[in-house]
């Protein structure tokens, strides 16, 4: 229980300061501490972001940061990008998608440090 709640706050700052979405944190975390498969943390975490998205939201809302004409559309077909990633998760192994995490991880944290050399 206690894995859980620092996973979940945690989670919550990253995700409120960086707009990361805390999936970042939570995949692993769940993993690692909590003992979950990949296919379960993935899924969780899905689950997990609904509250933190709508709390960031709001809050981000509240200084006039959100576009919600871009929000919607990326929200809608972000729809059928998560029908899709799903059924493909369902079909690789645990192993597979532990890897197909790890890589987008260090591609994201790669273009940040590029991002941040650059300019």
């Amino acid at each position: 229980m206690i894995g859980a709640i620092a996973i979940g706050l945690a989670a919550g700052v990253v995700a409120g300061l960086l707009g990361v979405g805390g999936g970042v944190l939570f995949v692993p975390g769940l993993v690692f501490f909590l003992g979950l498969g990949q296919h379960q943390a993935e899924a969780t975490s899905l689950l997990a972001i609904v509250p933190v998205a709508i709390v960031g939201t709001y809050r981000q809302e509240r200084y006039g940061n959100v576009v919600r004409g871009d929000a919607l559309l990326l929200g809608l077909l972000s729809v059928a990008g998560a029908a899709a990633g799903v059924a493909l998760a369902n079909a690789l192994s645990g192993v597979v998608l532990r890897d197909a995490f790890a890589a987008l991880m260090v591609l994201v944290a790669a273009q940040l440090v590029h991002r941040a050399l650059r300019g």
